[in-house]
């Protein structure tokens, strides 16, 4: 996907508004979805840290805030980058990640990774400001890389961590998933392949965007989002092996934008909307889990979904960007 349409369905996305360990889901008839955190600006990606605070990515004010157990946000770091599309709607920052206690921040304008050290961060405390943040400028290191079908851009979109400490990167521009290890050391593990058109609009191939990326502890787990004409059921998620290869996982979903992984590796799936001819429709986002050979749809009608986030036993959270919450949901 190129980066002026990713920036466009941020946009339409605005403009209309990890893993779960050893827990598992129910049927749908028993999740319960409540409000967790409300009047956010633009939540796309989440993160938990062990003392049961999220972190959230607020694209429309480029600031990252903390919530913590009781629903409340505090803005933790302020000031990042936040650019505009031809509508006059915001993009910038994507998904980020916490380890060890350090948040590691995608930027897809900067084209870059943050890195802050969040141990001693208190919510109520003066918000760090994004200019002090250390930062590697992954993106470029993608554009200059020579793919076979390049599109000449980046846009560092997702991430997850191996236990070793490899952070693996969706690139949601090249299409590519990035692996970078804890030395800093840069490699593209595996561009993302397309699928032909199958449709009578559009380019003969469609580009298969990569979005969630998760580790099953031998291989990853990639989502993706169809670029136009946004054929629905036909998005996959591939696996990729450490050695590059990919291959197809499973087919048959709409519009993926986050993966996770279930009770014995299943992947439990995010879908942000249904295309029509006016973009992303809103409250047609899906939350699907894949077990015994079939999908199982557990929640729909989600109003432009971007991210889930494992939580205590027996709960995960949700963002809603067409709603600017978080979600929390029991099972």
């Amino acid at each position: 996907m190129h980066k002026l349409f990713n920036t466009a369905l941020i946009a339409s996305l605005l403009f209309l508004a990890g893993c779960l360990d050893h827990r598992e889901l129910t049927s749908p008839s028993q999740l319960r979805v409540e409000d967790y955190a409300t009047g956010l600006a633009g939540p796309l990606g989440m993160a938990m840290d062990p003392k049961g605070q999220l972190w959230v990515t607020e694209v429309a004010t480029g600031r990252v805030s903390v919530v913590t157990p009781d629903g409340k946000s505090y803005p933790a770091i302020t000031g990042f980058t936040v650019a505009l599309s031809p509508e006059n709607m915001p993009d910038g920052l994507n998904h980020l990640a916490y380890r060890d206690g350090w948040l590691y921040i995608l930027h897809g304008v900067d084209d870059k990774l943050y890195k802050v050290n969040v141990s001693s961060f208190k919510p109520g405390d003066q918000p760090m400001m994004a200019s002090s943040l250390a930062s590697e400028p992954i993106g470029q290191f993608v554009v200059d890389y020579k793919f076979a079908e390049d599109t000449g851009e980046s846009n560092l979109y997702n991430l997850t961590f191996a236990p070793n400490g490899d952070m693996f990167i969706a690139d949601a521009a090249a299409n590519a998933v990035i692996k970078r290890t804890p030395s800093g050391t840069l490699s593209v593990l595996a561009p993302i392949p397309g699928i032909p058109n199958p449709t009578a609009v559009g380019p003969p191939n469609v580009q298969a965007v990569p979005t969630g990326v998760a580790f099953d502890g031998q291989k990853l787990l990639v989502t993706t989002l169809l670029g136009f004409p946004f054929p629905a059921g036909k998005a996959r998620i591939y696996q990729v092996d450490m050695a590059g290869n990919v291959s197809l996982f499973q087919e048959g979903y709409t519009s993926l934008v986050d993966i996770l992984l279930g009770a014995d590796k299943r992947p439990i799936v995010l879908s942000v909307a249904q295309f029509g001819q006016m973009g992303p429709t809103p409250n047609t986002g899906t939350i699907t889990q894949f077990a015994s050979g079939q999908n199982t749809t557990l929640l729909s009608g989600l109003n432009l979904p971007t991210d889930l986030e494992a939580g205590a036993a027996n709960t995960f959270y949700m963002t809603s960007l067409g709603s600017g919450k978080i979600q929390k949901i029991t099972y």
